[in-house]
This record gives structure tokens, C-alpha cells and sequence, in this order.
């Protein structure tokens, strides 16, 4: 009997957390603003030097460690991903005709025109579609950030096509992402 209570707790629990996972209807759209996100940080990314980690004296006096390029370490990394759900949570799903939506960022969410509960609703659904895809590619996308072939220009093709799948390949190289063009509000 306990067991059978538990079993329709995890059910339910389970149940809840897929289904706000799984309410993006574009998973493409969604990801590519994602990356456009992540662009946005690779673009405004400032020149480092790179880590020392030579803090070790040997038995000469001599410094000993590595010399890191800033370019292929994990802190790079670490710097381009975090708090990039976080920062998804100011964007939204805003209806463009009958037929299309489109996922804007907004810059005040005071001086929004639609539903803020709504609104509010969709920021968080793409939030935690952004934690999950994270978390389905964050080790293979991080080894391509590290290996330099995460460039500004590519990240939607690298994020959304090769890794997450969720956009189909497109012949056209200029319509690539040019579907999937966000707004600000």
C-alpha cells in the first residue's frame, strides 16, 4: 500500500516535471534564441591572459605549473554558461500574427502589452529548456568551446543542430537562423 502511495508520488512528480519541460512547442526557435543569448556573451567577451597556475616553487626556487590560454580553459567555459538559463528568463513568446510567435527579450517587463502572467509563464518554460539542454550537451559543447570551434556565427548551428537536434539541416547556409530572428521589447 505504502509502496503503491510512493509509486503515484513519483508518478505525479515526474508527470509535472515533463510536462514543463516538453510545453516549448518550437524546440528550435527556442534553442536558437539560446544561442543567440550565448552569442551575445561570446561577442562581449574581453580579452584575458592567461591562468597561471604555476604557485608551486621546486627545489631551485623555480615556479612550477601551467601556463593556461585563457581561450581553452574550463573558466572560459564556465564563464560563457553560467547564469545563461537565468538570463532566458527575460525573454518571452510574443505573438506576431495568428499564426507565429516569436521569442523577444524584454527589457521592461512594466511596459509589456500582453498578458504578464503569460508572459512570465514562457520565460520560465525556456528557462528550464535551457537547463536541460545544458544539461544534455554541456560536455560535448564545452570540449567545442575549449577546441575553438564555438564561434560567433555558429553557435545556433553547433547547439541546436549537430548537438541538441532540434533543428533540421538546411541547405541554404543564409537561411539558416534567419527564421529564428529575435526581437527586443
Amino acid at each position: 500500500m505504502m509502496i503503491t502511495n510512493l509509486k503515484s508520488v513519483f508518478l505525479v512528480i515526474f508527470v509535472i516535471f515533463a510536462s514543463s519541460v516538453y510545453c516549448i512547442d518550437d524546440k528550435c526557435a527556442a534553442c536558437n534564441t539560446i544561442a543567440e543569448e550565448l552569442e551575445r556573451g561570446l561577442m562581449n567577451e574581453k580579452p584575458r591572459n592567461h591562468l597561471d597556475m604555476r604557485h608551486r616553487l621546486d627545489s631551485k626556487g623555480q615556479r612550477e605549473g601551467k601556463l593556461i590560454d585563457y581561450r581553452v580553459s574550463e573558466l572560459r567555459v564556465v564563464d560563457l554558461l553560467d547564469g545563461l538559463c537565468e538570463k532566458m528568463q527575460d525573454y518571452t513568446l510574443e505573438k506576431v500574427d495568428s499564426s507565429s510567435k516569436l521569442w523577444t527579450k524584454v527589457n521592461n517587463w512594466d511596459n509589456l502589452t500582453t498578458n504578464k502572467q503569460e508572459a512570465r509563464a514562457h520565460s520560465k518554460d525556456i528557462s528550464t529548456f535551457c537547463g536541460r539542454l545544458l544539461e544534455e550537451t554541456e560536455d560535448e559543447f564545452s570540449e567545442l568551446i575549449k577546441k575553438g570551434h564555438v564561434k560567433v556565427g555558429e553557435v545556433g548551428k553547433v547547439l541546436c543542430q549537430d548537438l541538441g537536434r532540434y533543428c533540421k539541416r538546411t541547405s541554404d547556409p543564409q537561411k539558416a537562423g534567419d527564421e529564428y530572428r529575435n526581437t527586443e521589447l
